[in-house]
Parts: C-alpha cells; structure tokens; sequence
C-alpha cells in the first residue's frame, strides 16, 4: 500500500493511527525564518469557504493544478504555506485583491488521494501573518508577508472574559449534540485568549462572515469578545430551539407525530432519489417468496400475509408480527432434503469406530439402511427409543448414525418441559409468540430429513398448561406426522422423513399412549469386559488427548483399569469410569508441567495412589452354609449385583415383618412367598400352628439403599423355608425369580446383568426361570461355562437345588427287620422337600 493511501483503509483503527501520524509529521514541520529585511516568503495556498486558525488542524482539498504545485513543492523542501482566504469563491484565478489581508502559516502534512481522483491534505495553522504582495505569480503564487504578534497580558479582565466564554461554550456543547464534549475539556485547559476564540470559532462553525471577521481580528482580547457575542446568539438559538421541540412533542399526539415523521421520511426519500423503501421492501418480500422452493400452501399463505403487509403503515405494530411468520415460513426447511449414504460397509466401521459392543442396536441401523438401499422412496422412518440407565452411549449412537446416513444431527431435551406449547407453539394473538420447539429444532437442522433426537422423554410432566406427551403423538406417529400442525404456523409441516430416536433411563415412565409409537431398543448397560474393552479403546485414548499428554507416552494396565471399575465406579454406563481415568492422568499432567518424574505405565497401586481408598465394595458370595440365608441376584442401576436375604424366627404370636426399605411390589412378594409356604404346611410337615407361635422377621441387608420388583421372591420364599425347618442353604446358590401363590416361577428382567453379577460375585449355581432361558443367548461363553445355570418352573425344583442335603446315617442290622426310614437322628424332625 501506498503511503498516501492510507486515507481509503477500511478499518477504522489503521485510519486512526494513519492521522495520528501525518499529525506528527505536520508538528515536525519548521516554521519560516523571517529573512534579513524581516518578512518571511511562502508558497500561497488559496482556500475557498474554507478558514483555518492558527494551532487548528484540518483537511484541505486541492482543485487547482497552480496549488499543487505550490503545496508539492513546501512538501518537498519542508518547509511552511500561506493559506490565504478568497473572500470570492467564484474566482478562479484570484489576485491580491481577492484575498484577505490576514492569512496564517500552515505547515502541510502528506498529500492523500481522494476517490475522485483529486487530491487532499492536511494543513496545521501556526501563526496569523498580514500579507503584503505576491512575489511570484507562475508557476505558483508565492507571497511577502509579515509576522503579526499577539501579545495578551494576563488581567483580571482576560481572566474573567475566558471564563465566561468557556462557561457559554460548554452551555453550547450541552444543548447542540453535534459538538463533543472532548471539545470542551479542551477549551478548559487553553490559557491564552486568542487561542481559546480561534479554537471555539473551529468547533461552532459560525457563518462564513463571522469565521473571518475573528480571522481578521488581530487583537486576541477584541477576539475573545466576538466569539462570546457569537456564543450568546448561539445559546439563544439553540434554547429557543430546544423549548420549540419541546412545545411540538408535547403539543402532537402520537397518531399526528407518526404522519409527520412519515411525511418527513418520503420527502428526504425523495430529495435522496432513494424513492419509497417500505415499497421496495414489499417487492423484496415478493421476490423472496417467488425465489424460495416453498410448497403450494405456505406459499400461497405467504402471498396473503404480504398483501396485508402491504397495506398497513409501516409503524403499525402488526407490522413485526408479520415479518417475523414471514421470516419463519421462508427460513424452514420445506423441501430441502440430504442425500443419504447407503453404503453399508462404510456404516458398519464407523458404528465399530465410534461404539463398542451394542450389537442390536447396530443391527437396526444396518437393516435399515439396506431397506432404504431397496427401497429408494421409503416414506416410512423408523421412530426407536433407546432406554438404559444413563452414561451407555444413547446420545452419542444418535450421532454416530447421523454421521453414517450423512444427515444432520439435531437434539432436543424434553427433561422438564410441562408446557403443550413448549411442542407445538403459541398462536399469533399472543405476544412475543413462536413457534415451538420441534419447528425450531428443524430450522436449525436445515433439511427436511435430519436425525432428530428426542433426549429425556421418560422426564416429560404435565400440569394445568397441558401434556407434552400428548403433543408429541402426531410427532412420533408415523400415521399422522406427514402433516404436523403447530399453532403458530397453522400449517401442515412434513416429519416423515425426519429419523427419530428418542432416549429414557426407565422405560416405565413413558406414557404408554406413546410408548406404543416407538420400537424399544434396551441398552442394558455394559459388563466389566466391555468397560475394560471401552477404557482401552475409546476413554483411555479421549482422556489422554484432552489433558494434554501424548499417547505413547502413559500406558494403563488391564488390570489397573480393572481396579478403577471394581473399586471406584459403581453404574451401568462408563461416564464415571471415564471421570476418574480423567483424574489420573490430570494429575499426571501436572507432574509433567511441573517438570516432575511421573510414572509412564499406570498400575494397581498407583490408581489407588491417585484416586485414593476404594468407594465401592464388591458383595460377595457367603462364606459357608447358613440356616435362613439365601442369596438373590438383583438388578441395579449400576448393574447386577447380589442381595443375600435374611430370615429370623423368635418366639412370638405370629407377627411378620420385612426391613431393608423395601419397595411395595418387593413387600407383596415377600407376603407371596409366606402364604404359598402357609398353603404348603401339611406337605412340608410342617405344623400349621408353628406361624401363630412364633415372629418372623425377614430383613435384606444395607437399609439404606432402596429395594423393589418381584424377582426376590423366590429367594425369600427359600430362606423363609429353611429358617422354618432349620436346614442350610447353599453359599454358592444364586437365585432370581418371581413366585406365585401356587409356587410358580415366573420370568423376571435383567437376566444378562444379573448372571454376570453372579459369576463376579463367585456363585457357582444359578437358578432362573425357565421362560428366561432365552435371554442367556447374550451371556459371554466363558461366564456361561463357569457357571450351573438351572431352569425352574416351580419352587420345588428350587428347594431341591438350593438347600444342603439332609445327612443320612446307614441302615441298621439289629431288630425286627423293619427297614429305617433313612433319617438320622438329627434330622427326625425336619420334613422332606416334596417333588411334585
């Protein structure tokens, strides 16, 4: 860029700092010398309109080929102008006549290049100087001037005239907004009284006249006594000019002031050529409409709404809302739609990429993207709900997915929302309406077929604005979401090629209106092996990167991540093994920014080292056979895990109780599993008269952990029955299932979680359900080997499996011959386990 170039930069800063420096240039500049007759000789440059004080900058546009030379060359030999004013602009070719007498010595600044072509510069005034003749006529006019001196004696009068100009000119500064108020801290500190009129008569800006009358004053005291005069006359008119203003808004009501502005608005329109804008921002509207790919029906909609614009004023206040629908309707996407990709190798390795394990939910996908292969105009999307306890990759699939259709992706969170219109809007009589969240959602996606995801929909509520979930039916419909209808829009919007997944912790509190609508995906969280599996492939690696290290530089052993998920986590998912693996290696980054040895393999000790003691024990299997003790395997939200269950008899009148906090449903098994036992009195040769004379007391272990479902009720039954005949149970037994009064055993959930807690746990035999054999097919093999799983449909087979053998003495050879009923004496009094 050229030097003087700097006048057409775009950023305002590189203009400021581009003025600042020709400013110091022009400072720089040396006054002339009077010569030995004591006149000084200077280059003339002619103003036209245009004043310049001594000590004022400004700019100066040069027209005529004679200046420039004459400016070009003071330039050139550094040396000082005389800026004379033409009291004729008409003249072109002025001659001593035509200038005032009183001139100033200005320095000039580098030439700029205006957009015109001309040129311009900047000029600082020195000193007033009378001109005498011109010494030279071509190629430029070049004068003999003298110095004028102004000297100013500080009295009590100069004292109170400066005040009083000072005081009028920040009354000035108050009532005209034009002038800055840096103006005035700059008048405040000038000390001399011909400086201070020069400096207000270049801020004022009075008439030409006046401006150079004060430039012909040569007295600064005489000076000082103008420019207050003009101040005066100033105040005057700008008070009289604030109280007419005033007078007008208090006098025009609101309708009259709103013509009178628009009147005002068409006139400088039309001074400007600029002809009606509201007119011209009707026909923008038009073409906008006309351009866009708009169906029939909202575009038809949008051609009314912009005749009613049309023919409103603009200042209407109906004029926002019209704009705003008309915004809406243009800015949604109707028919703009991606292209999916169907490649279904390229979709299974970014699934395998992204997401360990997940094996069905994988399977969808890859089935679906092979139906759309087959079927190209598939008017049908699959609407699946992926419910699990929280940390197991629900979110994240959903982005996998859409990065493997190539659609885009968009969330939306329903946890809290209680509001109908929250889901389809508010009217257009309500203030400040908008459509709603799902039409918002789909402005932002910006296609017609993204991959929506619905996150918390088990958290929807309801009160007295409405269900959500009710609204959400005509979304997640497949039957009904071709045409969706918000209350803002009133217009039918197609959601049928958008992709729905929507995401619950717990499938329960999905209304069932629309669980219905949607095909359930379970994720029923992650066993230690695919945690393991997860940590080395995907957290490990995230957390590593994001602290800062690198990745060949820190190792974790198997065994060390192990430890983390056995000792420290206890969930479903792995947010929170990712969190403390997380915390490791932050303090690991900090040994490294603080230059400090830090170990490169992260093993069993150090996770104990820099997670400190274990937060979590695992339950373990009993250690020996016990009277009333039996072990149940429950499902929690971190998992399966064991829950041994406790039975007590005492002396008593026949009272039962159950603690633990246990739920409703759990306290109905429990009151199951006693009466079937009661039925079966006679048959387990047990005396019915036994529950009248004794208290029972079951109670499950850590009370303070919250317990419910069916699935223990075999187990308490099991416990109850040895408590009652006083025979062991076996430590190694886990069982799972719910019974019914004639001792059935039904099916239960959570099959997968609940082996696996067994096998870790160290039990050796399993009894579920036979109906629920089904669900072993997502056991690992090697869990399934080490494991005794035993089907069972009915309590007897449990008793039968779950308790110790009764302990049989030999046959005796002495007596009658009558044969021993093969019971010791101990167990004379215990009844056999019937087998029906």
């Amino acid at each position: 860029m050229r030097d003087n170039d700097w006048y057409f930069r775009d950023d305002d800063q590189g203009l400021s700092e581009a003025l600042n420096r020709r400013t110091e240039e022009l400072y720089q500049i040396e006054d002339s010398l009077p010569d030995d007759d004591g006149y000084i000789y200077c280059p003339v440059l002619p103003l036209r309109d245009l004043i310049v004080y001594p000590r004022m900058v400004a700019p100066v546009f040069i027209g005529r080929d004679s200046t420039m030379l004459a400016v070009e060359s003071a330039h050139s030999e550094n040396q000082t102008v005389i800026a004379l004013t033409q009291t004729d602009a008409e003249v072109e070719n002025p001659a001593l006549a035509d200038f005032s007498q009183i001139g100033v010595e200005a320095a000039v600044g580098r030439l700029m290049s205006m957009p015109d072509g001309s040129r311009s510069a900047l000029i600082q005034g020195r000193r007033r100087v009378e001109l005498l003749d011109f010494v030279q006529i071509e190629p430029y006019l070049v004068a003999r001037a003298v110095l004028i001196d102004e000297p100013a004696e500080p009295t009590r009068e100069v004292d109170a005239m400066m005040r009083t100009a000072t005081n009028l000119f920040e009354r000035c500064v108050e009532l005209n907004r034009n002038l800055p108020e840096e103006a005035y801290m700059y008048a405040m500190n000038i000390d001399q009284p011909g400086w201070l009129a020069d400096m207000i008569a270049s801020a004022l800006a009075p008439t030409f006249d006046e401006r150079l009358l004060l430039l012909e004053t040569v007295d600064p005291i005489e000076r000082l006594r103008t420019i207050t005069h003009i101040l005066a006359k100033e105040i005057d008119v700008l008070e009289l000019e604030d109280e007419i203003h005033s007078r007008v808004q208090r006098e025009v009501d609101r309708s009259q002031r709103e013509v009178y502005l628009r009147e005002q608005i068409k006139a400088i329109q039309s001074e400007l050529g600029e002809g009606d804008l509201w007119a011209r921002e009707i026909m923008n509207l038009r073409t906008r409409i006309e351009k866009s790919n708009l169906p029939d029906e909202p575009k038809e909609r949008a051609f009314k709404e912009v005749e009613r614009l049309g023919q409103m004023p603009p200042l209407s206040p109906e004029v926002g809302i019209i704009r705003t629908y008309l915004d809406w309707l243009l800015e949604l996407p109707w028919l703009n739609a991606t292209e999916d990709n169907l490649d279904l190798r390229r979709a299974k390795r970014v699934l395998d990429r992204h997401h360990y394990g997940l094996k069905r939910v994988k399977e969808r996908i890859l089935e679906h993207m092979a139906v759309m292969s087959l079927q190209p105009n598939l008017t049908r999307q699959p609407i699946l709900c992926f419910v699990g306890p929280p940390g197991t990759g629900k979110t994240s699939l959903g982005k996998s997915i859409a990065e493997t259709l190539g659609r885009s992706f968009v969330r939306l969170s329903l946890g809290g929302v209680r509001d109908e219109a929250e889901i389809r809007g508010h009217r257009r009589t309500y203030i400040g309406a908008l459509p709603g969240r799902i039409l918002q959602t789909m402005r932002r996606a910006g296609s017609i077929n993204p991959l929506f995801m619905l996150d918390e929909v088990d958290k929807l509520g309801n009160d007295f604005r409405g269900d959500p979930s009710s609204a959400l039916l005509e979304v997640l419909d497949p039957e009904q979401n071709n045409s969706f209808s918000d209350h803002y829009l009133e217009l039918a919007y197609d959601l049928s090629q958008v992709m729905f997944i929507t995401t619950a912790n717990v499938m329960s509190y999905i209304p069932p209106p629309l669980l219905d609508r949607m095909e359930v995906i379970e994720f029923p969280g992650y066993i230690e092996d695919e945690k393991l599996q997860i940590a080395k492939k995907f957290l490990v690696p995230r957390q590593i990167t994001e602290t800062g290290l690198k990745r060949n530089e820190i190792k974790f052993q198997p065994e060390a991540i192990q430890r983390i998920i056995h000792d420290y986590t206890y969930e479903a998912g792995v947010r929170n093994l990712e969190r403390e693996i997380g915390r490791i290696l932050r303090k690991i980054a900090r040994l490294k920014a603080e230059e400090k040895r830090y170990p490169s393999e992260i093993t069993p000790p150090l996770v104990e080292r820099y997670l400190g003691p274990p937060q979590f024990f695992q339950t373990l299997a009993e250690q020996e056979d016990e009277v009333g003790v039996a072990t149940s395997i429950a499902w929690t939200a971190g998992g399966g895990d064991i829950m041994p269950v406790e039975v007590a008899l005492m002396d008593g009148k026949g009272s039962f109780q159950i603690t633990g906090q246990i739920g409703e449903v759990m306290q109905e098994s429990t009151h199951a599993a006693m009466s079937y036992l009661k039925s079966k009195a006679v048959e387990y040769n047990l005396d019915p008269e036994l529950f009248d004379k004794i208290d029972i007391h079951v109670h499950v272990p850590e009370g303070a952990i919250p317990k419910d479902g069916p699935s223990a009720g075999v187990t308490i039954a099991t416990a109850l029955y040895s408590a009652l005949i006083k025979r062991k149970v076996k430590k190694d037994v886990g069982m799972t299932g719910e019974i019914t009064l004639r001792g059935r055993v039904l099916p239960i959930g959570g099959v997968k979680e609940k082996v696996l807690a067994a096998h870790r746990a160290g039990l050796k035999t399993v009894i579920l359900p036979r109906r629920n054999m089904k669900d072993l097919v997502e056991i690992p093999k090697r869990v399934k080997s080490d494991l005794n799983i035993v089907p069972v449909e009915h309590m007897d087979e449990i008793l039968e499996e779950a308790l110790v053998p009764e302990r049989r003495r030999r046959p005796s050879t002495k007596g009658s011959g009558n044969m021993s009923t093969g019971k010791t004496q101990d167990s004379a009094n215990y009844p056999s386990v019937s087998a029906n």
